[in-house]
């Protein structure tokens, strides 16, 4: 019986092609994105769980006001480790990192150096700790000793390979000596290290001995015993404020007390985040890695749900439309004795039929775009061919998408009454009109709530692109490693700068796109209390910075090398003023420092205000930020003048050359460089903006399935109305005004939805857009517009058939 089934579902699947194809193409592609969303979901949900013991590890995060400002870090500083050890019988070990940002990297004996991008500091428990297994070298030995590396595969294999790796010597930067001690394969692209091909011995660092409270800089990671739990440790850990901090800090304000701390209105708290949350959960102030959200996997996810929902509705839609075309062969079946359960077996048997070719078909379309989606996502997902999970998985969701999607149909065929339909009255067994405008009413609610999803996305985006943030980032690019030159950066910015193409250069650390950051607590002169300390960003930088960036000056002037005193001059923010209670001209002449020493203080004098500009995301307010006069020579800045910027970059390298024979040239443009800090936020419009053109494409193919339906069951009706004297627009009119209904009470029901969910992804932001009524305008405007097209052509094709046809149906 079963054969027969399958024979008949496949004839009957055959004799309707266009439907057939329809039915297919949509199913097919709310699988490939329900595939290509959930091989995404499960990468996002895999990140850190590869290493060993994952489920026991935590990093100390730790959450501060001091100064005016609020600090939610993901560093700890450098005595917690060993603290937490000595103090807490449930953790097991302790591994610290302190990131050293990017190095130039080359074997001794060599002139030419390789730029790695992500170095950092470790302790020598980082192995052991994380189940890491060395390549070649000794996993409990290879980070003890100072001066002493490992790198990863990648890494080795740029210099020597990994076999030669052993005993080799590095120099790092031109001026330190390191020795190879082992090499690890590349770290897993889901996991938190998976950018650092270079560890450094932490030994070897001298201020990560320093018992230090105040700084915050390692990122510390605990293992507890499989034992212990970590709610064990949340008093505790909070304890360790009054035993370690609050001492450490009365060595330098005998008279600050934990009351008056709390009283200013200051806090340290501390928290143990669990390894495996950080990717989606954290989003603190210095992250070692790039993270996601738990938000956009939530969106994400409903969005995939919401397509194969989409593309189920569809077929359904589909199926009743063309229930008429088979009125008769139910009529026949249940006279020769077709029971309804074996009515409702078969077209649930063609039902996941069609499931079954739609599976392959999204197959073979999940294959041809997971590059472009990688590649749109960030991602280097696959598809886990030799997973039995993933096959049984597909195979288990493809059978309940069939039953689901013919459900309904398979109900609403077997119940036609063989009598009326042998006699070709379908119109009392074609109901359930409510049901299926209420299927078409969600599937276009969801198109209009991406549709507004997309347009905000793209709005934030845009005003992120033109916000006034203070500074110039166009046309100017950032040369990195100048140190590489040695004593000559001054002698190379001289140079570049005579380039007539080059309208000015400065050199610093610190630039307002992802870069250097270093934080500090000042005090006013006369004042060592608690109370009236500021923290405060210090940027060292020299005397063409601000015309660089095209800085705005509101108080005071510039540095100006001829002043002697400008080494000890400082320009600050008007953040900064808030906190010290003055106005731009009262600040002009103030002192402040940094040295916590009670006698012979350095103190830097204000010179000058800068206005506000944003030199991190918009999702954080501008604090407080000071410019200091140094030769620093981190980064050079060039702002170029219009123009062919292909020749002025050759000529900038032809003279990089010149300084540094061998060293890599490497810069990027700053509005590119500030762009990557937004890259989640476009990537997600991006995403938003293709699964809305895909939800709008099924919900035009059910409205299409339904428009036929409408147009079929109505087919008297139209020839009547003909036959009074109704014209094709009038009857066009009249049919296309009854899905018009659906589409404007799904546009009721998605607007506040939609201005509900974007206002809360908003709020992620600080500095943000006001959703507009246009943007709702626009949505609702698109989805009418798609609407009539999709149904006029339904109407247009029935109100033109010749009255006579239509009145001889019976």
């Amino acid at each position: 019986m079963f054969k027969n089934n399958i024979k008949i579902a496949w004839r009957s699947l055959k004799k309707q092609p266009f439907f057939t194809f329809l039915n297919t193409f949509g199913l097919a592609i709310g699988i490939a994105a329900g595939i290509l969303i959930a091989l995404f979901i499960y990468d996002e949900l895999s990140y850190d769980k590869m290493f060993t013991d994952a489920d026991r590890i935590y990093r100390i995060d730790s959450d501060i006001k001091f100064g005016g400002a609020e600090m939610r870090s993901a560093e700890a500083a450098a005595p917690m480790a060993a603290a937490m050890q000595t103090d807490f019988p449930q953790v097991e070990s302790t591994v610290r990192f302190r990131d050293r940002g990017s190095l130039l990297l080359r074997r001794t004996g060599t002139e030419a150096n390789t730029k790695e991008l992500r170095v950092t500091f470790a302790d020598s428990t980082l192995f052991d700790f994380f189940g890491i297994d060395l390549l070649v070298g000794d996993k409990k030995t290879a980070l003890k000793e100072p001066n002493t590396m490992v790198l990863t595969k990648t890494a080795a294999e740029k210099h020597f390979g990994v076999q030669n790796a052993l005993g080799q010597s590095m120099l790092l930067n031109n001026t330190d000596t390191y020795t190879v001690t082992g090499v690890i394969d590349d770290l897993p692209k889901n996991s938190f290290l998976r950018e650092h091909s270079v560890f450094m011995a932490m030994s070897g660092y001298a201020p990560s001995h320093e018992m230090n409270w105040g700084s915050s800089n390692y990122y510390t990671f605990i293992k507890l015993i499989p034992s212990a739990h970590i709610e064990e440790l949340k008093e505790p850990l909070n304890g360790m404020v009054d035993k370690y901090l609050f001492p450490w800090a009365q060595q330098y304000f005998p008279g600050m007390t934990k009351e008056s701390f709390i009283a200013s209105g200051n806090y340290v708290n501390f928290f143990a985040k669990p390894l495996t949350d950080i990717h989606l959960y954290s989003h603190r102030d210095s992250e070692m890695s790039a993270n996601s959200s738990i938000q956009n996997v939530y969106i994400l996810s409903f969005i995939g749900l919401f397509l194969i929902v989409l593309a189920s509705v569809n077929f359904m839609n589909l199926s009743t439309a063309q229930s008429l075309k088979r009125a008769k062969e139910v009529g026949v079946r249940k006279t020769l004795g077709s029971k309804k359960l074996d009515l409702i077996r078969q077209f649930l048997i063609e039902s996941g039929l069609i499931s079954f070719i739609s599976l392959l078909v999204a197959l073979l379309i999940t294959i041809l775009v997971l590059p472009l989606f990688n590649d749109l996502a960030g991602k280097s997902i696959s598809i886990p061919y030799s997973s039995p999970f993933f096959w049984g998985i597909l195979a288990l969701a493809t059978l309940l998408l069939g039953l689901f999607s013919g459900s309904y149909p398979a109900f609403f065929l077997s119940r036609f009454v063989p009598v009326k339909t042998l006699k070709g009255d379908t119109q009392g067994d074609a109901g359930g009109g409510s049901i299926r405008n209420a299927l078409v009413v969600f599937q276009f609610a969801i198109s209009v709530f991406l549709i507004v999803g997309t347009i905000v996305v793209y709005q934030q985006l845009q005003f992120i692109q033109n916000k006034d943030l203070g500074f110039t980032k166009d046309q100017i690019v950032l040369v990195d490693d100048v140190f590489a030159v040695g004593d000559q950066t001054q002698a190379l910015k001289d140079e570049i700068m005579s380039l007539s193409q080059v309208e000015s250069t400065t050199l610093s650390y610190f630039f307002p796109t992802p870069s250097s950051r270093s934080n500090s607590s000042f005090f006013p002169e006369g004042s060592r209390n608690q109370e009236d300390a500021l923290q405060m960003q210090t940027w060292y930088v020299d005397k063409d910075y601000i015309p660089t960036m095209n800085m705005e000056l509101i108080a005071g002037r510039n540095f100006n090398s001829d002043f002697a005193t400008d080494t000890t001059a400082v320009i600050v923010n008007e953040a900064t003023l808030k906190v010290l209670g003055v106005g731009p001209e009262e600040a002009l002449g103030m002192r402040v420092s940094q040295d916590v020493e009670m006698e012979n203080p350095v103190f830097n004098t204000i010179i000058g205000v800068v206005k506000n500009f944003h030199y991190e995301s918009l999702r954080e307010n501008i604090g407080s930020l000071g410019l200091f006069f140094s030769g620093t020579s981190g980064m050079l800045a060039v702002k170029m003048n219009a123009g062919d910027f292909s020749s002025t970059l050759a000529s900038i390298e032809g003279i990089w050359n010149k300084f540094a024979p061998g060293q890599p040239f490497s810069y990027r443009f700053m509005d590119d460089s500030f762009n990557t800090t937004y890259e989640a936020e476009q990537r997600l419009g991006k995403i938003f903006m293709v699964f809305s053109i895909l939800s709008i494409l099924i919900a035009c193919l059910g409205l299409f399935g339904l428009a036929a339906f409408n147009a079929q069951k109505r087919t008297k009706e139209i020839g009547v109305r003909k036959v009074l004297g109704a014209t094709v627009g009038q009857i066009t009119y009249r049919l296309t005004t009854d899905f018009l209904k659906m589409v404007g009470i799904a546009i009721l029901i998605s607007i506040p939805v939609g201005w509900y969910a974007m206002n809360k992804w908003l709020e992620d932001f600080s500095y943000r857009i006001e959703i507009g009524w246009w943007v709702f305008g626009l949505a609702a405007l698109l989805a009418v517009g798609v609407a009539i097209l999709t149904v006029g052509y339904q109407s247009i094709k029935a109100a033109v058939v010749n009255p006579v046809k239509s009145l001889r149906t019976e």
